[in-house]
């Protein structure tokens, strides 16, 4: 399956690069760890038909540029000025979709720019790694990345695949997450790691104040429903739903169901513009 070229915007001297298919409401796509916009190919085609669909490539990884040296910014901000430079503000705003490292990049945002998302949809999601996991599992995880950085990708990837994906997740999506997983950049995952890995989110949930859709799958063991299920307690109007049977990367191994739960929420939570929010 193809996707879309890679487009580009500047936000404050850094490129940032993009995917972007379809026309209607902007949905925005945040992926996870050691991955970049490819990984979206499933709704980049499926959702296309009635949204203007926008993967990011988070910087340092795919097309994007590596955060400078010293940054002291954070991807909460970037990503805002990533919405700016495309025109996804006031009517336009997008409906954000982060996907688990990429929902601690949508709730920086929201901690930023309250009314920046006309909603948030949180796939296998964290409050940040501290906000949802014990102290020694966050330093578990901490210390396997710093590690990996250093590991050829070929001992890096094997490691990950099963706590992605079920026994039964189709071939295809495997291949899909090995071959973007296998062109990370360890420069650009270092950043990543060293601004988020012990981030915590939990002071942000209680002030989301636009509508929240946190979507799990019933088999993930990375962030296992009981994270959603804490993240719903605290963030107002949130809704938690579960997609059965599928493991963290949800929206790969069971695309169709997760296309059809993101299409139901947008269309029920179209924001303040309604149908005129198109780009």
């Amino acid at each position: 399956m193809d996707v879309p070229d890679l487009q580009g915007v500047d936000v404050d001297g850094l490129r940032v690069a993009y995917r972007r298919a379809g026309s209607g409401p902007p949905l925005v796509l945040l992926h996870g760890a050691y991955e970049d916009s490819r990984i979206w190919q499933y709704q980049l085609a499926g959702l296309a038909d009635e949204f203007t669909v926008i993967a990011w490539d988070t910087p340092g990884c795919g097309g994007s540029d590596d955060l400078p040296d010293g940054f002291t910014g954070s991807l909460g901000a970037v990503l805002a000025g990533f919405l700016t430079g495309l025109g996804l503000t006031g009517a336009t705003r997008p409906h954000v979709l982060g996907l688990s490292f990429g929902s601690t990049v949508a709730l920086d945002l929201v901690r930023l720019a309250p009314g920046a998302p006309a909603s948030l949809i949180l796939a296998s999601a964290y409050a940040g790694w501290a906000g949802s996991l014990p102290p020694e599992e966050v330093e578990r995880r901490y210390s396997q990345v710093l590690a990996e950085l250093e590991k050829p990708v070929a001992e890096v990837i094997p490691a990950w695949l099963p706590t992605l994906f079920t026994e039964h997740a189709p071939p295809e999506a495997i291949d899909l997450v090995s071959r973007v997983m296998a062109d990370f950049r360890p420069t650009g995952m270092r950043s990543l790691l060293e601004l988020a890995g012990r981030a915590d989110y939990r002071p942000v949930l209680p002030t989301i104040s636009v509508p929240t859709l946190l979507l799990y799958g019933s088999k993930d063991v990375r962030s296992p429903v009981v994270v959603g299920e804490a993240m719903r307690e605290a963030i107002p109007q949130a809704q938690l739903a579960i997609i059965p049977g599928a493991g963290h990367l949800t929206f790969l191994e069971e695309p169709d169901a997760f296309n059809t739960r993101v299409r139901r929420w947008i269309r029920a939570h179209p924001g303040p513009a309604g149908a005129a929010g198109q780009v």
